[in-house]
């Protein structure tokens, strides 16, 4: 599968040439790809394409994944704060992909409102935490109650600023990369990578600089929040 295109920095949008735009729109609307938004240069609204088709974007225009968040439902019983399962048509804000298609990989964001993001693997959800207004707008890091990680181990939620982490191991995630794979104990990850190669990292050692190795071009070169 080839990698979704990036989300545009909502303050500073790439524009595509037309002819570019037109073969991402026929691309994108053969594998299905749908919430896409597309906004002009001079601000105006643009067109907003229905789930799962791709619209022809006019001269001059943007492109962004709009990654719409699950908002909290208490009828559902559970805390506003707990891991939830993930929706079958929920969007990483990141790369645009589907965290359900896979699950072992997967992690989230809850917000003080009740509102999540749903991401496909740790290391999106990182590139997130290191930049969340650049991939939510109007959203920042303050706002942020809690952030799981599946645990490669068992697949339970974790909370993603106690768990360990592994760099470089053969393992491949979603988007074809380390991933930095999850796990519940600092343990767990160093048998990990005994099997698997790769370092084991603990939260606050997953630096900016690390984040911009592993994505190009998607990093801010920020340090993500320190728990």
């Amino acid at each position: 599968m080839r990698p979704l295109p990036q989300p545009c920095h909502p303050t500073a949008a790439r524009p595509l040439k037309r002819r570019a735009a037109l073969a991402a729109a026929l691309l994108l609307g053969s594998v299905g790809v749908g919430a896409w938004q597309w906004k002009s240069q001079d601000g105006r609204p643009g067109m907003t394409a229905s789930p799962g088709v791709a619209a022809a974007p006019g001269p001059g225009e943007d492109v962004c994944i709009v990654a719409p968040p699950t908002p909290y439902d208490p009828a559902g019983g559970q805390p506003l704060a707990a891991a939830r399962d993930v929706p079958a048509d929920a969007r990483c804000p990141v790369c645009g992909m589907y965290p359900a298609r896979s699950r072992a990989w997967a992690a989230q964001v809850i917000f003080a409102d009740g509102d999540a993001y749903f991401f496909d693997s740790p290391l999106s959800l990182l590139l997130y935490l290191d930049d969340v207004a650049r991939y939510t707008r109007g959203r920042s890091a303050d706002s942020i109650v809690a952030r799981y990680v599946s645990d490669t181990d068992s697949g339970e939620w974790i909370d993603a600023a106690q768990a360990a982490y592994v760099h470089g191991s053969t393992a491949l995630g979603p988007m074809r990369a380390g991933n930095l794979p999850a796990f519940a104990s600092m343990a767990a990850a160093t048998q990990f990578s005994l099997r698997r190669g790769g370092q084991p990292l603990v939260f606050r050692e997953i630096t900016g600089a690390l984040l911009q190795m592993l994505a190009p071009g998607r990093g801010a070169g920020h340090r993500h929040p320190a728990v």
